[in-house]
């Protein structure tokens, strides 16, 4: 041991766990009436988010939530949901957001896997929320968002509680818990079940913590910022940004709806200086009418993310006064890791070979230790030569803990000390990568990551389906969309719309195949669909 390790401990003066609640304490403290988040007639200074928060988190612990138990959120792009990123992990509970496009039977597993003990919900969502609680077998607490600004032609009441007089019930003066420890769980987000069941992705304080700070510093971004949530923030906990922009003293203006001409107002009444949005978001603004669009009064930042974008939607979103930067990631690792990055030298290309280079994955965030393109069999990284593929691979502290009550699908996502991204790719002689294709058959719509075995699986239990196979369709507005393959049972004849109505039934409407084939399927000898020769058709 050398004297550096002797009489030098840690100690509380020199080590606190690192956690993004810190962001809220610190904005609460120094812009206490600064306006921190806007949602329609709704507006609340950094002390009132933070006594909302701090009494949302009392009144949870009073009905019992205490370190470990798992909150789940099923919400738009509300202050609830924001304010959550902050009262559940307060309680030393653990985040759930869901997806609130899921399917009842998806809603019923994640609630059943997660062990949840409180379901917060929008009363929106009343229909499938409604049919999950009844395919649940266990009753847990539901407390109903009652938003005015809701379709209320669409709202019923699901919950016994309601949240503001739920918040009501609790203590302003409430002393929150840090985390012990800043490996400690902070939030559970489920991937889109792309082999079957969603696997539940576990953060932890410390990551969430770094991929604010990184974020911030990637995407070079300024204090007192205007930040318009056009990411779910049920998505990778909307890639982290609710406790980034409080680091940041930021504004966060809400969207509840994904609307293009409310998008132009927003950014022209606030002045939003920054979003983040899927190519499909991108295409919208890009292909709004004049009628719906508003001048920009500044450049507007822009990341985007969710699948490969086209490179001719950078030109027209500079041509509008955009700045859009390409980013990469997974839920697993905290939203985005990596970023086209941009040189000055490459000024001097032509805008088509720009446009090119801004496609790319890219490179690192300077909060991820590595990021590189392997052969998965050797773990060797294949040539900087923009031609041989392999399967990125990531490594850092902005990687999940593992998958929740899955040790066998964490042990292989992580084997060989990197993560397993499961996306193909090159390396260009610059290090920057650039995705080829994807090793797992999932379909990326909308920024969404859809399962073909679900589809294939529901297509199946139609009686007249002998074979399905589903694979991605390149798509205009959403970028790919399911397209299923079907080999018919030979005196049961069907249709492409009885089929696309039975998927309807019990699939998510992101989901359901908007093309049905009938032809006999491509198979090995030993009877594997062949999806690659599927895809040649598109």
């Amino acid at each position: 041991m050398s004297s550096y390790d002797t009489n030098l401990d840690r100690n509380s003066a020199n080590y606190v766990p690192l956690t993004p609640l810190t962001f809220l304490e610190r904005a609460k403290d120094i812009y206490p009436n600064y306006e921190a988040i806007v949602y329609e007639d709704r507006s609340y200074t950094w002390s009132k988010v933070y006594k909302r928060a701090i009494k949302f988190a009392s009144a949870l612990e009073k009905i019992g939530i205490k370190k470990g138990d798992t909150v789940s959120f099923l919400a738009f792009n509300t202050p609830e949901i924001f304010e959550a990123h902050y009262s559940v992990p307060m309680t030393g509970g653990v985040l759930n957001t869901i997806n609130i496009r899921l399917d009842a039977n998806t809603i019923a597993y994640i609630l059943e896997h997660s062990e949840a003990k409180v379901l917060v919900v929008d009363r929106q969502l009343h229909t499938e929320v409604k049919k999950a609680l009844k395919i649940l077998d266990k009753k847990i607490i539901v407390i109903d968002i009652n938003d005015k600004h809701a379709d209320q032609s669409k709202l019923e009441k699901i919950g016994d509680l309601e949240y503001e007089s739920f918040l009501n019930t609790g203590d302003e003066n409430y002393i929150y818990k840090m985390p012990d420890d800043e490996w400690q769980a902070i939030s559970l987000s489920y991937t889109s079940g792309t082999t079957g069941n969603p696997k539940g992705v576990v953060y932890h304080h410390r990551g969430s913590y770094l991929m604010s700070t990184g974020s911030a510093v990637a995407w070079n971004m300024p204090n007192r910022l205007n930040f318009l949530t056009i990411v779910p923030m049920f998505h990778c906990n909307g890639w982290c940004y609710p406790w980034t922009i409080a680091m940041l003293n930021g504004r966060t203006i809400c969207l509840r709806n994904i609307d293009v001409k409310k998008i132009f107002e927003l950014i022209d009444k606030y002045n939003v200086t920054h979003f983040g949005g899927a190519p499909i978001i991108l295409n919208m603004i890009t292909g709004a009418p004049e009628s719906d669009r508003k001048v920009l009064k500044q450049k507007v930042h822009v990341l985007t993310a969710g699948a490969p974008p086209p490179s001719i939607i950078f030109k027209k979103m500079k041509d509008l006064g955009f700045e859009v930067m390409h980013v990469y990631g997974l839920t697993e690792t905290y939203g985005h890791v990596t970023q086209c990055a941009w040189n000055d030298e490459w000024n001097e290309f032509d805008e088509d070979k720009q446009n090119e280079i801004k496609a790319r994955q890219g490179v690192r965030y300077p909060n991820t230790e590595g990021v590189t393109v392997m052969d998965p069999e050797t773990m060797k990284e294949v040539p900087y030569d923009g031609k041989t593929i392999g399967e990125i691979m990531i490594r850092g502290n902005v990687v999940m803990k593992g998958y929740f009550k899955d040790k066998g699908a964490t042990d292989k996502a992580m084997a060989g000390g990197w993560f397993h991204s499961g996306d193909l790719a090159v390396m260009h002689p610059d290090g920057y990568v650039k995705i080829q294709d994807r090793s797992k058959d999932i379909i990326i719509s909308g920024g969404e990551n859809i399962s073909s075995i679900e589809i294939e699986n529901t297509l199946s239990k139609h009686p007249s389906v002998s074979i399905a196979a589903v694979v991605a369709k390149p798509d205009e507005k959403w970028g790919e969309v399911p397209c299923a393959f079907i080999e018919m049972v030979s005196d049961k004849p069907t249709t492409e719309k009885e089929l696309i109505d039975f998927c309807k039934e019990t699939l998510a409407g992101f989901k359901v195949p908007k093309q049905v084939i009938f032809c006999e399927l491509p198979k090995t000898s030993t009877g594997k669909i062949q999806k690659f020769e599927l895809r040649k058709q598109f």
